[in-house]
């Protein structure tokens, strides 16, 4: 019985962890570039049960279950919903790959494309972190904004002058990227970069993958099963209390 409870209280944590990554993107849905995470629940080894009594004693008669828990929490790459805004610093990357970005903690990545001119004209994310070109920081000086001209293969001009190229990454494997904070990745150690044929939008954002919608009905699917888990605990309790209290006296 109290095995019972144990496999129930399981179900009730796992309901709760993924419940705060649904909660997480829900509070994301409107952030740029933002890449949905989902909670990948795994089940415990299960347990085989056997007859005890009569002739087929010792006798396998199948397994049962011993709980879930959350195994790893994982981010979905696929795109968001491309929204014209008309600013030109403003950019979006179609296809595969991340912008570089200049930190004090060193070298992040991003699809937030929402970049500004610093105060000494370096190109630059909205935390101030430098956009990384190939050569370095790109540097648009005092030219006026709407004389920027960014095409798609990432080339910056700037007064009609070459200033720099954007500098794109993508990894061989995603799953070496961690997030840091709304809208950056951490690149591990191991992480394999790998060229990448996406092309620069300019003028338009990539909003977030999360749909909100869906979000919601997990949402509540999450909430049910955690209600679920928890009759099942008050269930179990109370057929212990009965087994205690009044078979136990008899």
């Amino acid at each position: 019985m109290l095995k019972g409870i144990y496999t129930a209280a399981s179900g009730m944590v796992a309901e709760s962890m993924r419940t705060d990554v649904i909660a997480n993107n829900l509070a994301n849905v409107n952030t740029n570039g933002y890449k949905k995470d989902l909670a990948v629940n795994k089940s415990f080894s299960e347990l085989l049960l056997s007859k005890i009594e009569g002739k087929e004693a010792n006798e396998q008669i199948g397994g049962v279950g011993s709980g879930v828990f959350v195994d790893k929490v994982i981010p979905t790459f696929t795109p968001g919903i491309y929204k014209d805004t008309g600013n030109t610093l403003d950019l979006a990357i179609e296809g595969d790959g991340f912008f570089v970005l200049e930190t004090p903690q060193g070298q992040r990545y991003t699809r937030d494309g929402a970049f500004y001119p610093d105060q000494e004209g370096y190109l630059a994310n909205a935390d101030g972190h430098r956009v990384l070109g190939e050569g370095g920081p790109i540097n648009i000086g005092t030219a006026n904004l709407k004389s920027v001209i960014i095409n798609s293969n990432g080339e910056v001009y700037a007064n009609n002058a070459l200033v720099g190229k954007l500098r794109l990454a993508d990894f061989a494997d995603r799953n070496n990227l961690q997030k840091e904070g709304h809208s950056l990745w951490l690149a591990d150690n191991g992480a394999e970069v790998v060229e990448t044929q996406a092309v620069v939008r300019q003028g338009t954002l990539e909003g977030s993958n999360v749909n909100a919608v869906a979000e919601m009905v997990n949402l509540i699917t999450a909430t049910r099963a955690y209600e679920v888990s928890q009759k099942m605990i008050q269930t179990q309790d109370a057929s212990l209390d009965k087994a205690v209290n009044d078979v136990g006296r008899i």
